[in-house]
């Protein structure tokens, strides 16, 4: 299956879910949210198939956690545990991540950047600044996670300094994207609920997830020109 059918289908499922997230439609919310993730991993084994690299299973596993806290995410109203378990499950693909863009500047040889230290730091500490006095019992978990997410970011920017920097800003705009859903998931959450709300955290992770697939596809492919 070309790369163009299925990345469309992944858009369509990412519309038909954020619609049904707005119509309150349940039950096809829930399996258009399950779905979303299985197909970008179909996209990524077949864009790389026949390209052999050790950064490929960091990758699988991100979307693998990340699939799994889209499915725990889908409970949290009915127990609150499933927040804090959705939250662990995203935390370990977030280092899975991390794991993927640390792998690709241990392999250019990229030297670490503190502009690119500078606005993840400022970032972080305004956002936690304002969500700290509203986290309650999950201020813990909370900043924990902000901090790997962060790292997250900072390490995926540098993969522009590579040699694929078409990769490399695909890769750094999903981390841009997935920052933005988070924070909105936590404003929301935390601070104060707004209006479409769901469907706008839901717009930016898809995204997120798609730019850095994606970005992550290109980087392998392109790793025997290297």
């Amino acid at each position: 299956m070309k790369k163009t059918v299925l990345l469309s289908f992944f858009l369509v499922v990412l519309v038909v879910n954020i619609i049904a997230v707005e119509l309150h439609q349940e039950t096809l919310g829930f399996v258009s949210k399950v779905l979303l993730i299985p197909v970008l991993t179909i996209y990524f084994l077949a864009q790389t198939k026949s390209f052999k690299s050790n950064l490929k299973p960091w990758l699988i596993l991100a979307l693998f956690f990340s699939w799994v806290g889209d499915a725990l995410l889908l409970f949290q109203e009915k127990n609150s545990v499933f927040f804090l378990l959705g939250l662990s499950a995203f935390l370990l693909a977030q280092v899975s991540y991390i794991i993927f863009f640390h792998g690709i500047r241990m392999r250019e040889y990229l030297r670490g950047n503190a502009l690119l230290l500078l606005p993840v730091v400022v970032y972080y500490s305004a956002l936690i600044s304002v969500l700290s006095p509203f986290l309650g019992g999950l201020k813990v978990p909370v900043q924990i996670y902000g901090v790997v997410l962060s790292f997250m970011w900072m390490l995926a920017m540098h993969t522009m300094l590579g040699k694929n920097r078409r990769a490399g800003v695909w890769m750094t705009i999903g981390a841009i994207l997935f920052v933005t859903s988070d924070s909105l998931l936590a404003f929301n959450k935390f601070y104060a609920p707004w209006n479409h709300a769901e469907a706008a955290i839901m717009l930016t992770y898809g995204l997120a997830q798609m730019f850095i697939t994606y970005g992550a596809a290109l980087y392998i492919r392109s790793e025997k020109t290297q």
